[in-house]
């Protein structure tokens, strides 16, 4: 038999080869056993010209006259509908088999092994010359400038053992043909002039039609997972011309017969995408990706299946193929665009699973929402600081997120002293098609300004409308959460309003008509406080697991302001012991209210309100209780300013205890609750924002703390210190005293304060039995503490780690000068150096985000329903002399009905955690996608769940549970 030019050896002897090649490599023999016939010549793609070079083509005659050759094989469909002839498909199983036979192929010199995901095929010593003159017409057009082929022949610097690589030319006639030699293709370059990706080699590979849609097996007539041929016309099959076979821009040249020769094998990556179970969560816009690798980037590909893609709650999978792998994945752009007419809407992304053609998975979390027509760029779930990232892409792309973010959340000060806040009015409808704009609102009214002020009927007072009209998804509250806070809200504010409680003036007749504000939301402490609200251990028993348990101090001295005498006491005392004796052994202890000493009053009704500044002295007694000895209405002693004593009248007695209770309302509301926990917790989420990117470590531990704070904090802005909002309407210091309370507090708080830890050793509390506040919170606080210490010692394992984070520093630095002022004798850290120093601020951060809030807030209903007991305001000055309070003086100073109303709605609303609730440790988002996170989160939960029993056993030997550290009832955040 006669050989084609540059072939030696027979085709038998060849054959032969194979076939023993075949029977070391499994897959191969099944290869070469396919039965391969002529497609039918209707979709043959011939044109008159390839006809008429076909039939002018020495040999032509005999070829169509001849035996049936053996058709090259190809691995992957071609990107034409229309199948050339002298093609044949190849199955799944093929595929694998030809895969397992690769290497053994590459070790005999067959094929050469790249780092390149589509391997290209060397000729082999009997391959025909790829400058054969004849050509074989490609399944399609290059994108730029006619096919030419002339000009190979004769061309020295093609080298025998090269593989001919064509794509599409660049303008201007340049030179569209490159040399495949050694190690990879040398210069080569896109279509379009730009460089194509490099390789790890610094070599360079063609950038061409990656991910094009290739055919459906219906088109293409493949039944799914089913062998397929193409069978001809005619019982005597010719041999195909030698010549480029081209696939995209890469020309590989088809053998003679006998030896196979085979396209690259279409790179599939199966991309998942989950949508968030919540209501309206799903969209109907058009949804395509684009997945960015280390060797390159695929096309933006449709995601589009039968049926509604993307409804709430729904995990649908897709397809993403590419001309050949690209790597290690590196970035995932998600692009939301108009579909047909419909107008657009948002859709809650809740995670993409991305698997690559080797079976590496990349989880990337999104758990947000998207509005609009917009293209967001996610990272994999893998957690990374900046000194762990150093391709310049993962740089760039960190830069510009915080960019965008810091460009949409931005500070203001609300008022001189405060902490900073998110800027609602310079936000003027962001553009939905930023990347990273994840809030978006209309302008408002400047506070001072009470243009956006309006009644809402059955609300009490007014409310800034244009602040909370247009809240982006991400930070306000989901439909259910609201639902259930109005659904609170409007039936209780509606009763009062029709019983006319919100309209009444003047003192209350007699004390049990307050029992009937609420008779239909009771509880069992409600009940308890009812009954025992007049009694000294239960007046102490308040500071220790009340809604303000952090005002004593133990004293080893009396100080000035406060001149108390061994005698005054002595009754109470007994015999056995001495003021001085217990002053020795810690069991005095003093709660000062000294902050109340310069605070602004209020008028409420037309008329004016009544503050005090009162110094509590109490005392541990031998039955572990602690009961008050002496309370004196002012920081200044004098005969105008007596000290008052359990042996006085049983009227001047509770009236000096309700003074007491009305300034610990007034600090608790004001500081302990709305400056330490909602406004720090606000800056601690503004900082987050600004200033780590989403793949940041400590971003993703803090990020489910800060869910809903700046929505609440928000609307508190707009009901509660807005002018003639609530604190206006219920308390006797009005807004302008509460400013100046936050103010003051935030000048004088301290690290010491904010660490529990710290705080009840410095407060010198760590003795007094039943303090169950303290007992449950070091407990979570160990706990939060021990799981901080896992995450920071995984990313974080040594001093410079934590010193060369350029974003972690920017990030203290930015709360400290945002949320304390810059104020060096805080005690609060302006840069952190240790490991130890990040563990120990964001554990603090963490409990004050979540435990603290919840000790503070959630029992306000039920310590402050029975209104004499937390009184808001007061009518008539501190008495000034003894012996003359009675029942209806007493009645006098208490709040009027509608304040006491108006009061008692806000305790109900703030108490009561609407749905939607995310319990301390329930992540159900998955930002940490590693095992080392994942477990870490798996034991603070295990730990949690240890405290919640241990916490449920003592409860049910107590006469009144304390329940509101029990973690079950713990938010993870600041949301209410």
């Amino acid at each position: 038999m006669a050989q084609a030019p540059g072939q030696t050896g027979s085709v038998a002897e060849r054959s032969k080869a194979l076939d023993l090649g075949s029977s070391l490599f499994g897959g191969v023999g099944a290869l070469l056993s396919i039965r391969a016939v002529r497609p039918r010549k209707s979709r043959l793609p011939e044109t008159r010209g390839e006809r008429t070079r076909e039939r002018s083509a020495p040999g032509a005659h005999q070829e169509r006259a001849g035996a049936a050759p053996r058709l090259p094989p190809t691995l992957c469909q071609p990107r034409s509908s229309t199948l050339p002839a002298g093609v044949r498909l190849l199955g799944s199983e093929r595929r694998r088999g030809w895969a397992a036979a690769v290497p053994g192929l590459a070790a005999r010199g067959r094929c050469r092994l790249r780092a390149s995901p589509a391997e290209l095929f060397v000729r082999g010593p009997g391959d025909p010359d790829p400058r054969h003159p004849r050509t074989w017409p490609p399944p399609c057009r290059p994108r730029a400038g006619p096919e030419r082929n002339e000009g190979h022949a004769g061309r020295s610097d093609v080298s025998p053992g090269s593989t001919l690589v064509r794509w599409p030319a660049p303008s201007r006639g340049r030179d569209r043909d490159r040399t495949c030699r050694g190690a990879g293709i040398q210069g080569s370059r896109r279509g379009d002039g730009a460089p194509g990706p490099s390789l790890p080699g610094g070599t360079r590979t063609p950038d061409i039609h990656l991910g094009e849609p290739v055919l459906s097996a219906r088109e293409t007539g493949c039944a799914r997972g089913k062998q397929t041929t193409i069978r001809a016309h005619s019982s005597a099959p010719r041999p195909p011309p030698p010549g480029p076979l081209r696939q995209g821009g890469l020309l590989l040249w088809s053998p003679l017969p006998g030896h196979p020769s085979f396209l690259p094998a279409m790179a599939v990556y199966r991309v998942c995408v989950t949508t968030g179970p919540y209501l309206r969560a799903g969209t109907l816009d058009n949804i395509s990706v684009t997945l960015v690798g280390t060797c390159g980037e695929s096309p933006k590909q449709l995601l589009d299946r039968l049926g509604r893609d993307f409804a709430p709650g729904s995990v649908q999978k897709y397809k993403v193929r590419c001309s050949a792998e690209l790597g290690e994945v590196l970035l995932l752009r998600l692009h939301k665009e108009r579909y047909a007419f419909f107008p657009k809407d948002s859709w809650y992304c809740s995670c993409i699973c991305v698997t690559a053609p080797d079976g590496t998975c990349s989880h990337f979390p999104c758990y947000q929402w998207i509005e609009g027509y917009c293209t967001i760029e996610l990272r994999p779930g893998t957690a990374k600081t900046i000194c762990q990232d150093s391709l310049p892409l993962l740089l760039d792309h960190r830069k510009r997120e915080l960019q965008g973010r810091q460009e949409c959340y931005r500070w203001k000060v609300y008022a001189p002293g405060f902490p900073g806040m998110i800027d609602v009015s310079s936000f003027e409808e962001m553009e939905t098609d930023k990347k990273f704009a994840l809030t978006k609102m209309t302008p408002r009214a400047d506070p001072g300004d009470s243009s956006g002020n309006r009644y809402l009927p059955g609300f009490p007072m007014k409310i800034d409308f244009p602040s909370l009209m247009h809240m982006e998804p991400n930070i306000r509250y989901s439909a259910t959460k609201m639902a259930s806070l109005l659904f609170s809200a409007i039936p209780a504010s509606l009763g009062m309003k029709l019983r006319g409680l919100l309209d009444r003036k003047g003192s209350w007749k007699k004390l049990d008509d307050i029992r009937n504000i609420f008779w239909c939301h009771k509880t069992v402490i409600s009940e308890y406080v009812m009954e025992h609200w007049c009694e000294d251990p239960f007046f102490g028993y308040q500071y220790l697991n009340g809604v303000n348990p952090i005002m004593l101090h133990c004293l080893s001295s009396l100080p000035s302001k406060l001149p108390i005498t061994n005698d005054m006491v002595a009754p109470l005392l007994g015999p056995d012991t001495c003021l001085q004796t217990e002053l020795e052994r810690g069991n005095i202890f003093l709660a000062d209210y000294w902050i109340l000493a310069e605070a602004p009053v209020h008028c409420l009704n037309g008329r004016p309100q009544y503050v005090a500044a009162p110094l509590c002295l109490l005392w541990l007694n031998p039955q572990g209780a602690l009961v008050p000895l002496a309370i004196q209405l002012s920081q200044t002693p004098g005969p105008e300013s007596p000290i008052f004593l359990p042996t006085d009248s049983y009227w001047d007695w509770l009236l000096a205890k309700t003074w007491v209770r009305n300034s610990e309302f007034l600090v608790h509301e004001n500081n302990t609750h709305f400056l330490c926990t909602h406004l720090l917790c606000e800056a601690f989420a503004m900082a987050t924002l600004r200033q780590l990117p989403l793949c940041h470590p400590i971003y993703k531990l803090l990020l489910p703390h800060t869910r809903y704070t700046l929505q609440v904090n928000t609307i508190a802005r707009a009901t509660l210190l807005n002018p003639e909002g609530l604190v206006d309407k219920v308390t006797s210091v009005g807004r302008q005293g509460l400013l100046y309370l936050i103010s003051t507090a935030l000048a004088h708080f301290t690290y010491t304060d904010f660490c529990l830890p710290d705080s009840v050793r410095a407060r010198g509390v760590l003795a007094i039995p039943n303090y169950h506040y303290r007992d449950d919170g070091l407990r979570i606080w160990a706990a939060i503490e021990s799981f901080v210490s896992e995450i920071v010692g995984y990313y974080y394992p040594s001093d410079a780690s934590v010193q060369q984070d350029s974003e972690l520093q920017a990030w203290v630095g930015e709360i400290f000068a945002w949320a304390f002022l810059g104020r060096e004798s805080s005690g609060f850290p302006r840069r952190l150096c240790t490991p130890g120093e990040l563990v120990k601020f964001l554990t603090a951060i963490i409990f004050n985000c979540s435990a603290q809030h919840a000790a503070v807030n959630s029992g306000q209903h039920d310590f402050g329903a029975w209104m004499p007991n937390t009184p808001s305001s007061m009518r008539q000055p501190p008495p000034q002399t003894k012996g003359t309070a009675t029942l209806k003086s007493y009645l006098d100073t208490l709040p009027e009905v509608n304040v006491t109303c108006n009061n008692l709605l806000l305790f109900w609303l703030v108490s009561q955690e609407p749905k939607d609730q995310r319990p301390l440790g329930t992540y159900p988002d998955e930002h940490f996608t590693e095992e080392a996170p994942q477990r870490s989160i798996a034991a603070f939960q295990n730990r949690l769940a240890q405290i919640s029993r241990e916490i449920r056993e003592r409860n049910q030997g107590l006469e009144l549970p304390y329940a509101y550290l029990d973690p079950p009832l713990i938010e993870n955040s600041v949301s209410i």
